[in-house]
């Protein structure tokens, strides 16, 4: 292992150490927290949203990561299927991606029309007060990542059996229009760019130091949230140490560890 990579993860365990903190502290006082990332594909929103719940408690964060909306969903007021999962009391949801996809990703692909884009960008900023009115902290990133580093991303994607599922036709037509998503980013950063609500833009061409950068920030855009993790004490066994006694080896998988994976 590398000193570099020795490093990042020994930095990523700290931060960790304090996501951990934070979602304790986040249950003790009820608050309620609600992260966007918003990206070009390929740029690492899944992969920092993982680094992120990694050492989280399950029952106190959720990701949304919503497919193309229904029919049903298709005839309803925009911003209403992602209302149902915005944060409860106590609570840090993460958005791999959002109600944006109506400022970059539809409009780039032809899925809305000019009028529908126009009147996203002028509601979307009157919902989002609604939201942080209400005590909701909004928090929202884009992460930057150059197009020859995309392209490299993508290559290594559809050499990889594992990562290929990453790769979506829409990601794929999506490549011939960098120039136009970056229009468009520019558009939305312009006009939903508020004190209550603001954007931040992460460099993610090296997606470790963008990781380690992203959570940083993220830490320090949250209000006092030091709740130590209390030290756990467990008392000793008054008995020998026990093994499973399933006595039926029928019901027992195979140890296979170790064998070569048929192809």
């Amino acid at each position: 292992m590398s000193k570099r990579t020795k490093d990042y993860q020994q930095t990523l365990d700290e931060l960790q150490l304090q996501l951990a903190e934070l979602n304790r502290w986040l249950r003790r006082n009820g608050k309620r927290v609600a992260v966007i990332f918003e990206g070009r594909d390929a740029a690492g929103k899944g992969g920092t949203i993982k680094r992120i719940t990694e050492s989280m408690d399950t029952r106190d964060y959720r990701i949304v990561a919503l497919s193309k909306p229904t029919p049903a969903e298709a005839t309803q007021w925009y911003f209403q299927r992602y209302i149902s999962h915005l944060p409860a009391a106590g609570e840090l949801v993460l958005f791999d991606r959002s109600w944006y996809n109506r400022a970059v990703v539809e409009p780039a692909m032809g899925f809305c029309t000019t009028e529908q884009t126009e009147a996203f960008l002028e509601h979307a900023p009157v919902f989002e007060k609604l939201l942080t009115d209400d005590g909701i902290v909004l928090i929202k990133y884009w992460l930057a990542v150059d197009q020859e580093e995309q392209e490299q991303r993508f290559k290594d994607r559809a050499k990889d059996p594992l990562k290929r599922w990453k790769l979506s036709p829409v990601d794929i037509a999506a490549r011939k229009k960098y120039r136009e998503i970056g229009r468009l980013r520019d558009t939305m950063i312009e006009r939903t760019h508020t004190v209550n609500a603001p954007w931040f833009v992460v460099d993610f061409n090296d997606q470790k130091r963008g990781r380690i950068n992203l959570i940083r920030h993220l830490l320090t855009q949250l209000p006092h949230h030091d709740e130590k993790i209390p030290a756990v004490k467990l008392d000793k066994l008054k008995h020998k140490p026990r093994s499973e006694d399933v006595t039926d080896k029928a019901l027992w998988v195979p140890d296979s560890f170790g064998e070569k994976t048929n192809a």
